[in-house]
């Protein structure tokens, strides 16, 4: 028998652009349902050749994502939630290894594991007083548990991301911007559409799509990796790059002083 439930994951594409939307009013709070979502989307947009680049977003304008339903996490026993966060895991590790470019859009608040999403992304982009960002979970005698201790230490520091932790305090985007949280801050206008324009100007005829994957690969992988290590993964992928038909084109377009019209292989 087919699912008759509603997908908790919107997904349409633009173009070279997929749009993954986490849809579950008010909060799109994350349950066990909407990563097996999360993850077919992910696997949908990795396998479908005409899609460049990811953008990750939250239905409505308050909420980009509240993290996990707690009502759920509250009535399930202590092996279920080890294994839904397990879960989590895997499906955020997905979005962050899968090789093409992961934009999220912080439309509104994101706050607890909605914010542990938003790390396993390449970039973030928050519209402009959409909200608050942080990882308050020490105020429900827990820890941010899907990947946030390890990606926001990474990303602002140990000693910076403890002390975020620690506190469970919540801040705003011009301090999310500052601390690196997110990459750009937006203003005015239709968000999306903002936000679609920035995801084009990675895809192809005016971007090598392949080598921004490449580049993806070669700091997310060999980002853990010793150094040698990930000079010899680096030194790989630039031999694919170099085989490319991207790569001649680039080169070529270079030595005649012209705009290159890249195909994305």
């Amino acid at each position: 028998m087919p699912d008759p439930r509603k997908p908790l994951v919107d997904y349409r594409a633009e173009g070279a652009v997929a749009v993954l939307t986490l849809d579950a009013p008010p909060a799109n709070t994350y349950s066990h349902e909407m990563m097996l979502d999360l993850d077919a989307a992910i696997l949908r947009a990795r396998f479908d050749p005409a899609v460049q680049v990811l953008v990750v977003t939250g239905s409505g304008d308050r909420f980009f994502c509240a993290g996990a339903d707690i009502g759920m996490l509250q009535r399930a026993d202590p092996t279920y939630k080890y294994y839904f966060c397990l879960h989590a895991n895997e499906t955020i590790s997905r979005l962050e290894q899968t090789p093409k470019l992961v934009i999220a859009a912080l439309n509104g608040h994101t706050v607890g594991g909605g914010l542990e999403v938003a790390l396993a992304a390449d970039l973030r982009i928050a519209r402009h007083g959409c909200g608050k960002v942080g990882l308050p979970e020490v105020a429900l005698g827990v820890l941010p548990g899907t990947g946030g201790t390890q990606r926001l230490a990474r990303l602002v520091g140990k000693s910076k991301a403890i002390e975020l932790m620690v506190s469970g305090r919540t801040f705003d985007t011009a301090e999310a911007l500052a601390l690196g949280l997110v990459n750009r801050v937006v203003e005015g206008g239709d968000f999306m559409a903002q936000v679609l324009d920035y995801a084009r100007s990675f895809t192809t005829p005016g971007r090598a799509a392949m080598a921004v994957g490449h580049i993806k690969r070669a700091v997310q992988t060999g980002a853990e990796l010793p150094l040698d290590a990930g000079l010899a993964l680096e030194r790989e992928l630039q031999a694919k790059l170099f085989a490319s038909a991207d790569a001649a084109e680039g080169i070529r377009a270079y030595n005649e002083k012209r705009t290159a019209a890249f195909e994305g292989r």
